[in-house]
C-alpha cells in the first residue's frame, strides 16, 4: 500500500546559479495552468485511491501555481487522519494573503527556500529575495496558520564563513521554525556555476567544519538531528514524507521529472522531464528500473544509514535472510575501529564524522 505522493512543479521565476534540478523559468500563468491539467490527468490515471499519510509538492517553486489549481491537486487524493501536506515555497512568490490561501487549500506544512540571510551571498547565487523578505515569510507563515514551518539553508556558498553560517541558523531558530534542512553546495553539470565556478566557495575542509558546527549549533538550540541533513525542533516535527523515503516505503511520483517507487513490485520509475514529452505522454515513463534482491538490500542499507537512528539489523536479517554482521564483518570492523560507524542497541549508525564520509563508506557496502 502506497501512503505517500511527491508532485513536481517545475516552474520558477528564475534559475539559481547552483541549481541543476528540473525547473523552467519564465512560464506564464496560462502555461502553468495547462501543466496542472496534465498533472491531474496523470494522478487520475495512476493513483489507486489509497489514503495518503503524506503529500509533498516540490520544485521548482510550487507556490507559483494558482491557489485554485493547488486546491484541485490536494483534492485529487484521499488522506488518512492528520496527514502531512507540504508545499515548497520561495519568499519572493508569497505574501501573507497568499500564504493564508495556501493554508486554506489544505497545506499544513511549508518548506521555505532561504539558503542564506546574507544579501550579498543571495545576489551572488541568483536568489531574487533578500534577507528581510525571507524573515518576513517565516513570520507570515505562522500568521497564516502554519504550525510546521521548515527552512532550507546551503553551506559552502561564495563568501560564506563558518560564523555567518551558524549565525544564520541561530536567526532561524529565534524565529521559531520547527524544522531545518541543510545542504552542502554541490556544483553539478547543468547549473551556471558549473560553466563558471565562483572563486570564493568553501573547500571540502571548510564545508566539513560548517557541517559539524551546524550539528553543534542546532543541538545546543534543542533541535533533534534525525537524518544526515535534517533537524527537527522536537519529536513530531520530523519530515514524515522524507522519513517514508528513508524507511524504504513506496511513494508515487507525479509531474515532469518526478521519481516514484513501488516496493511491492520492486521498481523505481522516472517521469519525462521535458515538458512537451510529459504533456504528450503523461501515462508513459522515461525510465523504469526493476530492482534485484541485492539492489534492494543495498538501498535499504544506504537509506538506513542516512538516518541518525541507523540500521535495524534484525529487520534486515529477517527481510533478506542474511546474517548482516557476518556478511559485512570486514567493513564493519574497519569503520567501527575508525569511529565512523557506531554500534547501537538495534544495529549500527554513522557517527557525525561518518556522515561526512558517507559516500565513501556506503560505496564499500555497495560493492
Amino acid at each position: 500500500m502506497t501512503q505517500s505522493a511527491y508532485i513536481h512543479i517545475p516552474f520558477c521565476k528564475s534559475k539559481c546559479a547552483y541549481c541543476s534540478f528540473v525547473s523552467y523559468p519564465n512560464y506564464d500563468e496560462s502555461c502553468r495552468h495547462e501543466y496542472v491539467k496534465t498533472l491531474l490527468k496523470e494522478i487520475k490515471y495512476f493513483y489507486k485511491n489509497e489514503p495518503l499519510n503524506t503529500l509533498y509538492l516540490g520544485g521548482g517553486t510550487p507556490s507559483l501555481i494558482d491557489v485554485s489549481d493547488l486546491m484541485q491537486i490536494v483534492q485529487s487524493f484521499a488522506f488518512m487522519s492528520n496527514p502531512e501536506i507540504t508545499i515548497e515555497t520561495n519568499p519572493e512568490t508569497v505574501d501573507l494573503e497568499k500564504l493564508k490561501e495556501i493554508h486554506t487549500a489544505g497545506f499544513n506544512r511549508i518548506s521555505i527556500g532561504i539558503q542564506s540571510f546574507d544579501d550579498r551571498i543571495l545576489k551572488s547565487i541568483g536568489r531574487i529575495h533578500n534577507s528581510q523578505k525571507a524573515l518576513e515569510t517565516i513570520e507570515e507563515s505562522f500568521k497564516a496558520g502554519f504550525e510546521n514551518v521548515s527552512v532550507d539553508f546551503i553551506y559552502g556558498l561564495p563568501g560564506q564563513t563558518l560564523k555567518s553560517f551558524c549565525d544564520d541558523l541561530k536567526r532561524a531558530v529565534k524565529r521559531g521554525v520547527t524544522h531545518i534542512s541543510l545542504y552542502g553546495l554541490k556544483i553539478e553539470k547543468g547549473c551556471d556555476f558549473y560553466k563558471k565556478p565562483p572563486e570564493n566557495i568553501a573547500d571540502d575542509d571548510l564545508q566539513a567544519d560548517m557541517y559539524l558546527a551546524a550539528i553543534d549549533t542546532l543541538e545546543n538550540c534543542g533541535f533533534l538531528h534525525y537524518e544526515i541533513s535534517n533537524f527537527a525542533k522536537s519529536a513530531g516535527f520530523e519530515s514524515r514524507h522524507n522519513l517514508n523515503y528513508w524507511q524504504d516505503f513506496s511513494y508515487y511520483g507525479f509531474g515532469a521529472g518526478a521519481h516514484g517507487y513501488d516496493a511491492f513490485f520492486k521498481t523505481r520509475y522516472e517521469n519525462f522531464s521535458n515538458l512537451k514529452e510529459y504533456t504528450a505522454d503523461y501515462t508513459g515513463k522515461a525510465k523504469i528500473i526493476e530492482l534485484s534482491e541485492s539492489q534492494m538490500l543495498e538501498e535499504t542499507i544506504f537509506l538506513g544509514f542516512r538516518c541518525v537512528s541507523g540500521l535495524d539489523v534484525k529487520s534486515i536479517n529477517d527481510r533478506f535472510c542474511i546474517d548482516f554482521d557476518l556478511k559485512y564483518e570486514e567493513i564493519l570492523s574497519k569503520y567501527l575501529e575508525s569511529g565512523h560507524i557506531v554500534k547501537t542497541k538495534t544495529g549500527y549508525r554513522l557517527s557525525n564524522e561518518g556522515f561526512l564520509l558517507s559516500n565513501i563508506i556506503l560505496a564499500d557496502f555497495l560493492c
